[in-house]
């Protein structure tokens, strides 16, 4: 299956024997308070300023920390910019010491819901069934197969052994060879997102010499297993502008580019149909999409396109009996589905078999042998249907009305079944097989909570927030079965809000933790999602962007006045663009917040797309606006971004985390937020950041490691709340 490509969190510490109650207003707010640690609050870092001016269609733009940005990037080695991370991560490090007993506690909690032997659904693909499992103990998994044949099992990617040695390390994706000989993965060491590729012989046990560089992290094998198809980044760039080939036993230096994209602005994708019948290849900016296809039979044959990017659309594609099956948002921006003859897939061939809807939003499908697997989602609640080739349609039936669906692992075109997965803010992560003969659900796989869980006692609701301009937002919640809406509740929100990415209503064993300390958790389903259809994505982009942030601030206020909470007892959190959100949030309304996670915080918003010779600029103009070319677009960004809107007040107390190897959002936008904003605030309120030294946007690598950033962020968001 060919899906969308492109579719990336106080006064100061604790010590044990401070048992200092926050101070509470019913009547208004609650302030957030840290007992003052005066030792701890004398070694916050304290930034150089050196301002940097520039003027942009004669709008002036200052910016003290512009020196925080190592000119030498991606290559980090000016001393200053060192010293300085180094200093943060101690000062950090000040405030976990005295509370290194709550965040080991928090640890045990996430560990104890975490299965060390969890083991996944097997699939099976050629005569083998694969599955990956965890050994006690260890980080990362482990991938076997079995012969159908001779039941033998063998062990193919011991993650673990290749992960030894390195202080990080991510396995990007995997193929066996169409002969079943060969597999071939990719790996990261750095966090930078720069893949390596290697390739074992399994029946020998052997590496063979072809070792790829800078590859994106995807590949597929050709259909005669003597090549591999993957897209190579450039040496000064972080995305792909070649999709490549490459034969297995010649220099990388040979391989033969079979696509090119001259658009930096442009991202490329590719994946096989799911009959493997077709190479797909997808070149993306936004809201508009070029595809071809090749048959996977002659891989270097001549890219037949489906759709030029000029006719200014998106589409997933997939291929079945002569078909390709499309769902595209052309004639309507939920999307209609779509199916036309591989031998004459001209646009104007395309034959509508459902149209698009203003309710129902069409995600993704899959195509079978004898039917098509369709994910939709209808006013903010996901469905999946299944569609015979005749027409004939009905919906899977679910436990839970409100639940994220997704389409599963399914390896095999000629299966009986369509794998599912399912979940709920109160059901864990749950895997069924679908049988299509007895239509009913075969449960394959539950998430286990080794420390134990009843679902029983926690309560979950969809609730719909008016924001200032009456525009209903979706929010999703979570609590003890024994909250009382009295206002007294401490909440944790979450959003997001970019690129028509979903925060989907999910399970989280973590997440526990604060529900049973009392919390509610929400997540504010704002506009730049796609909760409730493609619309609610373009409703919080480019011109509209600001209704993302006025919408979370906007569910807080609903959900303080509906006495879920009270206003000055809400911690917030979000990550990358939901980072930005955080410190939008901030700026906007500091008053309701008792503590803000800003997580790989994208708060540099108008410098970072003011600078074309950052690799992942020119494609994001799409999303936020070019502000080198239009006056509007510079003045609505410097508007909004957060960093340039800091102002002398008073802020909650912030946890600001970053990488320094983070291509996506650059190590000196959480840098500079905590320098302008420490160097800025009039209050005493914590502001400690954590940079990661080895890693990028993702943080830690094996689960363990994450499980401890987590532990950190969570104690933080407690001891705001006077919780240890």
């Amino acid at each position: 299956m060919v899906k969308q490509f492109f579719l990336a969190l106080m006064s100061l510490a604790v010590l044990s024997a401070c048992d200092v109650n926050p101070k509470t207003s019913m009547d208004d707010t609650v302030t957030p308070y840290f007992p003052r640690l005066a030792q701890l609050e004398n070694l916050a870092p304290i930034a150089a300023k050196q301002t940097q001016f520039s003027t942009y269609h004669g709008r002036d733009l200052s910016d003290d920390y512009f020196w925080l940005k190592d000119q030498s990037y991606p290559e980090v080695d000016d001393q200053r910019v060192i010293d300085y991370l180094t200093e943060e991560n101690s000062y950090h490090k000040s405030f976990l010491e005295p509370n290194s007993a709550l965040v080991d506690t928090l640890f045990n909690e996430f560990k104890g819901r975490t299965d060390e032997s969890e083991a996944s659904v097997p699939f099976i693909k050629n005569g083998y069934q694969y599955r990956w499992y965890y050994r006690p103990g260890e980080e990362y998994p482990t991938y076997s197969r079995q012969s159908l044949h001779d039941k033998k099992e063998q062990i193919i990617l011991d993650v673990t052994a290749l992960a030894k040695g390195h202080d990080y390390f991510v396995l990007g994706d995997w193929r066996v060879s169409p002969n079943d000989n060969l597999l071939a993965y990719t790996f990261d060491t750095e966090g930078d997102e720069r893949y390596q590729l290697s390739i074992v012989d399994l029946e020998k046990g052997e590496y063979l010499a072809d070792q790829l560089h800078n590859v994106e992290g995807s590949l597929e094998f050709s259909a005669d297993g003597k090549a591999i198809v993957y897209a190579r980044l450039e040496d000064d760039r972080w995305h792909a502008k070649n999709i490549n080939v490459h034969r297995l036993g010649e220099p990388q230096s040979e391989d033969r580019t079979i696509y090119h994209e001259k658009d930096d602005g442009f991202f490329l994708g590719f994946g096989l149909t799911s009959d493997e019948k077709y190479l797909v290849l997808v070149s993306s900016q936004g809201e508009v999409q070029e595809t071809y296809v090749i048959p996977a039979a002659d891989i270097y044959a001549q890219p037949l396109k489906l759709i030029d990017r000029t006719a200014g659309f998106t589409l997933t594609v997939d291929h079945a009996h002569n078909h390709f099956y499309i769902l595209a948002n052309d004639t309507h921006k939920n999307f209609r589905f779509a199916k036309v003859a591989d031998k004459q897939p001209e646009y104007s061939n395309w034959q509508t078999l459902e149209q698009g809807s203003d309710d129902v939003y069409l995600m993704g499908l899959q195509t079978f042998d004898n039917f098509i697997a369709i994910k939709a989602r209808n006013l903010g609640v996901d469905s999946i249907s299944i569609r015979s080739y005749a027409g004939d349609q009905h919906k899977v039936v679910f436990p839970e009305a409100i639940a994220t669906l997704y389409i599963g692992q399914n390896t095999q075109f000629d299966q009986s079944f369509v794998r599912l997965g399912y979940q709920s803010m109160v059901t864990p992560s749950t895997t069924f097989d679908y049988d299509l003969k007895t239509k009913v659900l075969v449960e394959r796989k539950v998430q286990k909570v080794p420390s134990g869980y009843d679902k029983n006692g926690y309560v979950t609701e969809r609730v719909m927030a008016p924001a200032r301009d009456g525009v209903l937002v979706p929010v999703s919640l979570v609590y003890k079965k024994e909250f009382k809406r009295d206002g007294n509740a401490p909440m944790l929100l979450y959003g997001y809000g970019a690129y028509g990415i979903t925060v989907s209503p999910t399970f989280s064993s973590m997440r526990l933790s604060l529900l049973d300390r009392g919390f509610v958790y929400a997540i504010a389903h704002v506009r730049g999602g796609a909760m409730l259809g493609y619309q609610w994505y373009l409703d919080g982009k480019l011109e509209k962007r600001t209704n993302t942030f006025n919408d979370f601030v906007d569910v807080a206020k609903f959900l303080a006045a509906e006495k879920y909470t009270s206003a000055g007892n809400i911690s917030i959190s979000g990550r990358s663009a939901g980072g930005e959100l955080m410190g939008a949030a901030v700026i906007q309304a500091p008053d309701l917040w008792r503590s803000v996670n800003l997580g790989v915080p994208f708060v540099d918003v108008l410098n970072t797309m003011l600078d074309e010779s950052l690799p992942l600029t020119p494609p994001e103009w799409e999303e936020w606006g070019n502000p080198i070319e239009s006056p509007d677009a510079f003045d609505l960004l410097k508007s909004y971004s957060p960093y340039d809107n800091i102002v002398a007040r008073d802020y909650p107390p912030m946890f600001v985390s970053g990488g320094l190897n983070d291509p996506r959002v650059t190590y000196w936008e959480p840098a500079k937020w905590t320098a302008k904003m420490r160097s800025t605030k009039t209050d005493n309120n914590l502001l400690v950041m954590r940079i990661n030294m080895g890693a990028g946007h993702f943080a830690n690598s094996g689960r363990y490691g994450r499980l401890k950033d987590y532990a950190e962020e969570y104690a933080f968001t407690l001891l705001a709340h006077g919780i240890k």
